[in-house]
C-alpha cells in the first residue's frame, strides 16, 4: 500500500532492455484484471523497433520518452477478435457500436493500470501518454490496426533513470462522496484547490502564461475548448473509420 502512495511518473529511462520473458510475465499478470463478461475485449501492441517508435512519435507530439523508452505499449480496444470467434462459431456478433467501444475501453484501461502496478512493483518506471486519443488515426496507421481495433492508451516502460518529485493530488474529501453526490459550494472549491494553487511551480505557470489564475492556464492554454472540440471530431471520425 505504501509503495503505491509513493509512485511517480517516469519519463527518463536507462538504456537497458526489458526481457521478453519479464514483459510477458507482467502482461500475463495484467490480463488477470477484471473484464466484462470475461471477454477480454482488448489487445496490446508491443513496440521495441526504433523505426516503429519513430512512426508513433508524431502522434504523441514527439515526446522524448516514446523513442527513448525500451518498450512502448499501446493498449487497444479490440472487438475484432471476439467478433471473429462468434462468426466462426455460427453466432452473430453485434459489437460494432458505441456501447461496446466504451466496454472495450474499460477492459483495456483496467488491464493497462494492472500492468502499471505490476511493472512498478518490479522496479520499472512507467508513463501514461494521454495523447493516444488526440491523434488516433496516426496510431491506427502506424500500427496497422484493422477494423474494430482502436488505440485507447499508450504506456512507455523502462528502468528508471530519474526520481522526480511527486506531483500534487487533491485531498480525499475532494473526490470521495458518501452515499450520494454532494455538490461543491464556492467555499468548498476554494478550500479543496488551495494547496494546488499555493504551489510555487503552479504560481510560476500562471505568471509565465500571463494569466490571473491557474484555472485560466488550463482553459486558455493547456486544454482549450477549441482544441478539445477539434480533437473530439478527430476521435469520432477515427472511431467511424475503424468500424464503430
Amino acid at each position: 500500500m505504501e509503495s503505491l502512495k509513493q509512485r511517480r511518473t517516469i519519463r527518463k529511462y536507462l538504456q537497458k532492455d526489458i526481457s521478453a520473458e519479464q514483459l510477458n510475465e507482467l502482461l500475463a499478470t495484467a490480463f488477470r484484471a477484471s473484464t466484462v463478461g470475461n471477454m477480454q475485449t482488448y489487445s496490446v501492441i508491443v513496440t521495441r523497433d526504433a523505426d516503429r517508435k519513430a512512426k508513433l512519435a508524431p502522434a504523441h507530439f514527439n515526446q522524448p520518452m516514446v523513442q527513448s523508452a525500451p518498450v512502448v505499449l499501446t493498449f487497444c480496444i479490440d472487438l475484432r477478435r471476439f467478433s471473429k470467434w462468434c462468426l466462426q462459431r455460427n453466432a452473430q456478433p453485434g459489437y460494432n457500436n458505441f456501447q461496446w467501444f466504451v466496454t472495450g475501453a474499460i477492459d483495456a484501461l483496467l488491464a493497462a493500470q494492472t500492468f502499471c502496478v505490476a511493472a512498478e512493483e518490479a522496479g520499472l518506471g512507467i508513463c501514461y501518454l494521454g495523447t493516444t486519443t488526440y491523434n488516433p488515426q496516426q496510431i491506427v496507421d502506424a500500427l496497422e490496426l484493422p477494423e474494430l481495433v482502436f488505440p485507447i492508451t499508450t504506456i512507455t516502460v523502462g528502468w528508471p533513470d530519474e526520481c522526480p518529485p511527486q506531483v500534487d493530488r487533491l485531498p480525499l474529501e475532494a473526490i470521495v462522496h458518501e452515499e450520494v453526490y454532494h455538490d461543491y459550494t464556492p467555499a468548498d472549491i476554494d478550500r479543496l484547490y488551495a494547496y494546488k494553487e499555493s504551489l510555487q511551480e503552479n504560481k510560476q505557470f500562471v505568471l509565465e502564461n500571463g494569466k490571473e489564475t491557474l484555472a485560466q492556464v488550463f482553459t486558455d492554454i493547456r486544454y482549450t475548448k477549441e482544441a478539445s472540440e477539434a480533437m473530439s471530431e478527430v476521435l469520432w471520425k477515427a472511431m467511424k473509420q475503424q468500424g464503430f
